[in-house]
């Protein structure tokens, strides 16, 4: 099989909420939502896969926005999608989701439909809007009945880490597929990021024992460890052992952002990655994607530069959150805020 390639695709800005912690709205910026023509989705979407025909990837989109299902032309992708056999996976809202609509989403090949909870009831419904959490858990229900495979991610901040371990007791009884947690990335707004090392290892841990015993008991959620702090916490506990035939240079795990990963935004920007901030490296309407990956993002693959990394023997497999390195200290290399270890 070839190797996977991501696009993270924003097709619009549009969207029915305006999250605290979104980086389309984040700083109270006011400037004007944007959405890609039909001739512009064209453009971008051939152009990934003449990407993909030059490295020989298989091309993996994950269609977002803003909420992707309120751009006109939605159905009308997917549709491409499914003639040209591609695999795909939804990042939206729950809002105008349905038994019909989750249906018609897997009639056109959907594997996989994420939604957010950021918090409990309260604490969700105050980083997006009044009844969020409830409509959210409900859709669980219709993205399952569907046989796409339900996904919740959660974007942790000081604002809601305490509330992490109940939201995965809420995810499970909802019957969710898949449930990752990441870290907020400073980005003007008006949340707090500051969670120290010590107390975010201590997140960690609670989780890990959470996930355990959920599945000694037979749970059918899978528990996606998305952070790569968790290569750096498995590592000290003993589930991850560094590879007998690992070879020196090479980069096995860790952060996607210049190997097997890209962003593309309703403008047409195309983005290293859509939480670290300043990363463009040129323009999807503009620019061959074929080139630009040897070219300008030549510059995210310098891991020589990684400054706490660089020192650790994890850093083929780990390296942290550069985003968040970058959102807290403007170096994309810097040391990652939260990484506890001491070199």
């Amino acid at each position: 099989m070839r190797q996977y390639f991501s696009f993270q695709w924003h097709i619009t800005d549009e969207c029915d909420q305006r999250c605290k912690h979104c980086y389309i709205f984040s700083g109270g910026s006011g400037k004007p939502l944007s959405s890609m023509t039909w001739e512009q989705i064209n453009d971008a979407f051939y152009n990934c896969l003449d990407f993909c025909e030059m490295y020989d990837r298989q091309p993996y989109f994950y269609i977002t926005g803003g909420d992707p299902i309120l751009h006109p032309d939605f159905w009308r992708l997917l549709k491409l999608m499914r003639e040209r056999d591609i695999p795909f996976t939804i990042m939206g809202n729950p809002f105008h989701l349905g038994d019909e609509v989750c249906r018609k989403l897997r009639s056109y090949g959907c594997e996989k439909y994420q939604l957010s909870l950021d918090g409990l009831r309260e604490t969700h419904d105050w980083f997006r809007k009044p009844g969020s959490f409830d409509c959210t858990i409900e859709k669980i229900g219709c993205i399952n009945r569907a046989g796409i495979r339900s996904v919740v991610m959660t974007t942790v901040s000081t604002e809601n880490m305490a509330e992490v371990p109940g939201i995965i007791d809420a995810v499970v009884k909802a019957e969710v597929n898949v449930f990752a947690f990441s870290r907020y990335v400073p980005s003007g707004g008006e949340l707090d990021a500051n969670m120290s090392p010590r107390d975010y290892r201590a997140l960690l841990e609670t989780c890990d024992r959470k996930f355990k015993e959920y599945e000694a008991a037979g749970c059918g959620t899978y528990f996606n460890k998305k952070d790569h702090l968790w290569t750096l916490y498995e590592y000290e506990t003993g589930e991850f052992k560094i590879p007998e035939t690992a070879k020196e240079g090479m980069i096995y795990g860790g952060c996607n952002c210049g190997n097997c990963h890209i962003t593309i935004l309703p403008t047409g920007d195309i983005y290293v990655c859509r939480r670290a901030a300043d990363s463009r490296v040129g323009n999807v309407f503009e620019d061959r994607l074929a080139d630009i990956w040897v070219c300008e993002m030549e510059r995210y693959r310098e891991y020589d530069k990684f400054e706490k990394c660089g020192k650790c023997e994890l850093l083929p497999y780990c390296r942290g959150c550069p985003a968040v390195a970058k959102g807290t200290s403007g170096s994309f290399y810097a040391a990652d805020p939260q990484c506890w270890k001491e070199l």
